[in-house]
């Protein structure tokens, strides 16, 4: 689901996409955190041409993290033009994160 690729900087990333990308800022020691890669891999599917979804571990990017003030985890974060529009925190389901997210993208 998720590549990985190297960028010189998280707004980098951001402002070089040319589809919003859904930021999944997590922790490997999170519960929560665990359950929505399957639910993300299904959003992925379903999405695929229209959001990139990259995952940021809170733990190695602390100060992304403080950053956009990410308190909750899992917390996902829409960003389109490299900036946030949109915030969900906690586990939620595929079809409503897809429902959720179609109208936003």
């Amino acid at each position: 689901m998720a590549t990985k690729k190297q960028f010189n900087s998280f707004e980098e990333m951001l402002s070089g996409s040319d589809v919003p990308v859904l930021v999944d800022f997590y922790a490997e020691w999170c519960g929560p955190c665990q359950m929505m890669v399957p639910i993300l891999e299904q959003v992925n599917a379903q999405l695929k041409d229209r959001l990139r979804i990259v995952k940021i571990d809170t733990e190695k990017y602390t100060q992304l993290a403080s950053q956009y003030q990410i308190y909750a985890l899992p917390t996902l974060v829409l960003f389109k033009q490299g900036q946030p529009v949109d915030r969900i925190e906690g586990v939620m389901q595929a079809g409503q994160l897809v429902q959720h997210l179609k109208g936003l993208v």
